[in-house]
């Protein structure tokens, strides 16, 4: 069975910078699509970052883009969020996910079809 095991959220101050790290098992290839998404109380699950299986290609969601960046370590089957300046608006609670039928290419929560347990993460003074 696949499963993620993610790690590094907290609080954080605004400005500040946070690094999420989602650990991979249970699959033997590489291939698939991976991304972080993120959901704030009363809002929809929304994608962050997010990996295109067939190229490889990153969609960023606007309001992370520039600030935001995604990496992965294949030897360790971990990927990672890396969060710089952020603001109280990136407050949510944040899932690495894994697609296994679909390349991720549209960033969408129906395109993964497994789900990590969740990080909260807080940016307040």
């Amino acid at each position: 069975q696949v499963q993620l095991v993610e790690s590094g959220g907290g609080l954080a101050q605004p400005g500040g910078s946070l690094r999420l790290s989602c650990v991979v098992s249970g699959i033997t290839h590489n291939t698939y699509a991976i991304a972080w998404f993120r959901q704030a109380p009363g809002k929809e699950r929304e994608g962050v970052i997010c990996i295109d299986s067939t190229d490889g290609s990153i969609t960023y969601a606007e309001p992370v883009k520039g600030r935001f960046a995604i990496s992965r370590d294949n030897a360790k089957n971990t990927v990672y969020l890396h969060m710089n300046n952020l603001k109280p608006e990136d407050t949510a609670v944040y899932y690495c996910a894994v697609g296994q039928d679909y390349s991720g290419h549209y960033c969408n929560v129906w395109e993964y079809d497994v789900w990590g347990q969740g990080t909260q993460v807080t940016v307040s003074s």
